[in-house]
Formats: C-alpha cells, sequence, structure tokens
C-alpha cells in the first residue's frame, strides 16, 4: 500500500500520552492511528469482520490471550524464531 504524510494537531496531553501507549504495546503512533481508521471504515461500511467478533467462541478466545497478555504469560518470539526466517512473498 502507498503510504503518505499526514499533519494533526492534538494537545500536548494526548499526544505524549499516545506516545507512551504505542511504546508500552510495542508498536507506533502510525499503527495506532490506521487501526483507529480502519475500524471506523469497517463500521461504516459494515465490513464482515463484525461477524467473527460477535462469535462467543472467538470473544471468549480474544479475551483469553488478552489477559494472558496482561499477566506477562505470553513468551514473545522474534519474527524469525517463529517463520524460521521464511517470508511470505
Amino acid at each position: 500500500m502507498l503510504k503518505s504524510k499526514i499533519n494533526i494537531t492534538m494537545d500536548k496531553d494526548l499526544i505524549d500520552y499516545i506516545k507512551v501507549f504505542a511504546e508500552e504495546q510495542r508498536t507506533t503512533v502510525s499503527e495506532i492511528f490506521t487501526q483507529f481508521i480502519l475500524n471506523l471504515k469497517r463500521t461504516k461500511e459494515k465490513d464482515t469482520t463484525e461477524v467473527i467478533l460477535d462469535n462467543p467462541d472467538f470473544t471468549e478466545s480474544l479475551l483469553q490471550t488478552i489477559g494472558e497478555i496482561k499477566a506477562g504469560k505470553v513468551k514473545w518470539s522474534k519474527y524469525n524464531e517463529v517463520f524460521n526466517g521464511n517470508s511470505f512473498q
């Protein structure tokens, strides 16, 4: 996907918060905004992703995974450890 820059103006407190949040979540501010906008788009377009999220088993599994991450029970792996150095092309 071709990327472009966008400039936005926000309160300094919000900027500081989103930077800390991004670091804690091991992501970028840009990715947080991207996911937020994509969620808005999917909601507006009534994307079928909602069907997956409405599934009680999926929701339970997702919440369990989030709980394990918050509790520190998940072992984070490097890309090469997971995919044996192979990339998807």
